[in-house]
């Protein structure tokens, strides 16, 4: 019973242009501050205005970016990943000036690549981190000497500038892989979430429809009587062979009917059910009565001890998430669907299984988790219909834990086959209002 699918695209990934201008200045305050501090507070002899000619390239760009766009504007990822490559080049002819490798603050070449793993695609990253490497090759076999003492100058063997050039090489692969790896899933967290939020607020408009519903019925009777009192009146005035006779007394059972459909409203309306409130067997009942016809059989058991039924909220986001599972299990199962029903004084749980494959074994440990899916293309599909991007499961999941909800997913033990999901709701946050529910 793999996650449900739902469309959903990425946002393409960009970068603000003011964050690349102030990271910049930054930069370029701490260079200035760098060469200034080696030149004249520890009197190394170094190629000052050549390094300041180059910081002062890097500002130039940045007064040219703040004249010509706006702050505000979002880069587009080629654009960005521009910028950043100067960057790169920019500290590269810095440390050509400075020592090369031997300068200690050659391990910035880390920040463009790192910055670029968070907010841009990762051909841009990888494009940035082979730059990257490419510089600090270079920088290993040809540089100016490193400002030092020149009665005591520093030598550092081979080996060692080396091992300096691999920890680079290491560092921009291994954190640019894991920044990507956190950035992405924060990315796709933010997108499963505001998915669910969606899906919920859609939720939440159709049952406001019932309530909707139901004032219609009561604001509605008073016009629908007068036109029954006025439609009777014309009938017994225009004689039944009249031309218009038919028409009058179509006009009044019409009107009757009207008011019949409205009193049931109304009836529903006062009784709460299924407008406010609603028992757990009417609520599954209404979640399975969807996915019935398919195929597929539909058994739901209830207990029948005597103990009162619970009579819950009819919330939005349990009849969504429950309606997801069972969507699920309709979908894989081979011949049948179990949905159990069980309570007590302190407990309600539903328990949804099918006959079907299963959860596969790579994702259940995982189940629940943004775009976690084993739904796989079936022979018969198109090419371009969707297999799914693993947002059911977990939009289901989340809304069902903010009512309270606990859910254990898991596969039917042999010889039994199939997959199983159980809900559990403490009975008192079952029962108490949909503005009142656990978050």
């Amino acid at each position: 019973m793999p996650a449900f699918g739902l469309s959903h695209h990425h946002p393409r990934r960009n970068v603000r242009l003011d964050t690349l201008v102030r990271l910049r200045w930054l930069a370029v305050i701490g260079q200035t501050t760098a060469v200034l501090m080696v030149h004249f507070g520890l009197d190394f002899p170094l190629p000052i205005w050549p390094c300041l000619a180059v910081i002062a390239l890097s500002a130039w760009l940045n007064i040219a970016l703040r004249l010509r766009f706006h702050l505000t504007q979002r880069l587009e990822p080629d654009r960005a990943a521009w910028l950043l490559a100067f960057d790169i080049a920019e500290l590269a002819i810095l440390l050509f000036l400075t020592g090369g490798l031997q300068n200690p603050f050659a391990f910035l070449f880390l920040g463009p690549v790192l910055l670029s793993a968070t907010a841009l695609p990762p051909r841009f990253t990888i494009l940035l981190g082979i730059f990257a490497v490419a510089c600090a090759t270079v920088l290993v076999f040809t540089h100016y000497p490193l400002p030092w003492d020149n009665d005591d100058p520093l030598q550092l063997p081979p080996i060692y500038m080396m091992g300096v050039w691999l920890s680079i090489l290491l560092a921009i692969g291994f954190i640019g892989v894991y920044a990507w790896q956190i950035t992405e899933e924060s990315r796709q967290l933010a997108d499963a979430l505001a998915a669910t939020e969606l899906v919920l607020t859609r939720e939440q408009h159709l049952s406001q429809l019932d309530g909707l519903a139901a004032a219609a019925a009561h604001e509605l009777g008073t016009p629908l009587s007068t036109i029954s009192v006025i439609a009777k009146e014309l009938e017994n005035a225009i004689p039944a062979e009249a031309p218009h006779g038919e028409d009058v007394r179509l006009l009044r059972s019409q009107a009757t009917r009207c008011r019949d459909i409205l009193a049931k409203l109304t009836e529903l309306s006062s009784s709460g059910e299924p407008f406010d409130r609603t028992t757990v067997s009417s609520l599954i009942e209404e979640v399975v009565a969807p996915h019935r016809d398919f195929g597929v059989a539909i058994a739901v058991s209830a207990p029948h001890d005597g103990t009162p039924e619970p009579v819950g909220a009819r919330n939005p986001a349990i009849l969504y998430g429950l309606g997801n599972l069972v969507e699920n299990a309709v979908d894989f199962a081979h011949e049948r669907v179990d949905v159990a029903v069980r309570w007590d004084d302190e407990t309600v749980e539903i328990a949804i299984g099918d006959d079907g494959p299963g959860f596969a074994s790579d994702i259940l440990d995982r189940i629940g988790e943004p775009y976690v899916t084993s739904r796989r293309r079936k022979p018969n599909d198109d090419d371009d219909e969707p297999t799914g991007l693993g947002l059911g499961f977990f939009i289901a999941k989340t809304l069902l834990e903010r009512s309270g909800a606990a859910l254990n997913f898991a596969n039917r033990a042999p010889p039994q086959r199939g997959a199983m999901v159980k809900l559990r709701w403490k009975r008192a946050d079952f029962e108490q209002p949909t503005s009142t529910a656990p978050t």
